[in-house]
């Protein structure tokens, strides 16, 4: 199982594009407890902490440790577009705005 929690872990910061250290600003968790969790001896985190992993990478503690994918998510996404929706989580409601707007104009500009 510990193995598996940082095979999961790595695929899905790997999928993402974050560091261990982009992680740890998310969750607050040192970086050093992060790379304890993706080292040679791979230990398991306890709940708290891998519910703060799951959360800020978007899957389930279950798929985390078991592996077992319970999101459906288009894996078809490229890269450019996840990265995308991974900066939109961060910003204010007005700058999403600001973007859905900009978003619109350009859709009516590609359909002339």
């Amino acid at each position: 199982m510990e193995t598996e929690f940082k095979t999961n872990l790595r695929t899905e910061l790997n999928y993402l594009g974050l560091t261990v250290k982009e992680l740890s600003a998310k969750t607050g968790i040192a970086k050093g407890t992060l790379d304890c969790y993706l080292g040679v001896r791979a230990s398991m985190p306890p709940a708290d902490i891998a519910i703060k992993i799951a959360n800020a990478l978007g899957v389930t503690v279950e798929y985390l440790v078991t592996g077992q994918e319970i999101i459906k998510r288009d894996k078809s996404l490229d890269f450019n577009i996840r990265s995308i929706i991974q900066i939109l989580t961060e910003l204010n409601e007005k700058d999403i705005e600001t973007i859905l707007s900009l978003s619109k104009i350009l859709k009516k500009q590609s359909e002339k």
